[in-house]
């Protein structure tokens, strides 16, 4: 299989897992002491190539989107990803 195919499959995994992520931590925000997801894991889904979906989830759910870290970190994690991906494509 081409790495062009795996990449693909990847993105769409990590970014639908990303988005998961964050529609998940909603739903536990709003039940009192229920177990919530690290927010660190939620970085590191976006790190991994999930950005889009974290963004996305973020925005669907309203979810973080007060927070000045997730606000601006995870569309700093996407443009870094992008201009990794522009600079390896034009090299």
């Amino acid at each position: 299989m081409p790495w062009q195919v795996l990449l693909g499959l990847w993105l769409l995994i990590i970014n639908l897992i990303a988005f998961a992520l964050m529609g998940v931590d909603k739903r536990r925000a709003r039940r009192e002491g229920a177990w919530r997801i690290p927010e660190r894991r939620l970085f590191l889904s976006a790190l991994l190539g999930g950005s889009v979906g974290a963004i996305a989830g973020m925005h669907v759910f309203h979810h973080k989107t007060r927070h000045r870290s997730f606000r601006w970190g995870m569309p700093a994690i996407l443009l870094a990803q992008l201009a990794a991906a522009a600079w390896l494509l034009l090299r």
